[in-house]
């Protein structure tokens, strides 16, 4: 079967919370970003292997993660978008040499779950997203 993500749009600020497990039905689960609604959800760490990988532009020290051909892009890459950089510690340059690193590193059919908004790949993303213009060269 393979991993099944539930996304749950959670707070004010409409963030994007996903509950992963290995398999359809699993009573345990990994919670990626529940942001300040994490009271919210009745969870447990699950069987799952996670590559934590360090993603700075939006903030410094921000985090991706990675399991079994999806990729938790919080606040990096969006569809059609890509993550801010004009708060303090942004830096556009770092930001679009960590999403090269994510398309180098990952197959195009990686499935992108990020921070807001709908899932997608990185193979749409490389190919339309309008931020990315100067990874396509």
């Amino acid at each position: 079967m393979g991993v099944v993500v539930d996304r749950y749009v959670l707070g004010a600020a409409q963030e994007n919370c996903y509950v992963v497990r290995a398999e359809h039905g699993a009573a345990e689960a990994v919670v990626v970003d529940p942001g300040d609604a994490a009271s919210e959800l009745r969870l447990e760490l699950a069987g799952l292997e996670l590559q934590t990988l360090l993603v700075p532009g939006h903030s410094p020290a921000h985090l991706a993660f990675s399991t079994d051909g999806c990729l938790f892009s919080g606040d990096v890459l969006f569809q059609g978008g890509v993550g801010r950089v004009d708060l303090p510690g942004g830096d556009w340059d770092t930001l679009v040499e960590s999403i090269r690193m994510l398309v180098d590193r990952f197959p195009p059919e990686t499935v992108v779950y990020p921070g807001h908004g709908s899932a997608t790949t990185l193979g749409a993303e490389l190919l339309h997203n309008p931020f990315l213009v100067e990874l396509r060269a």
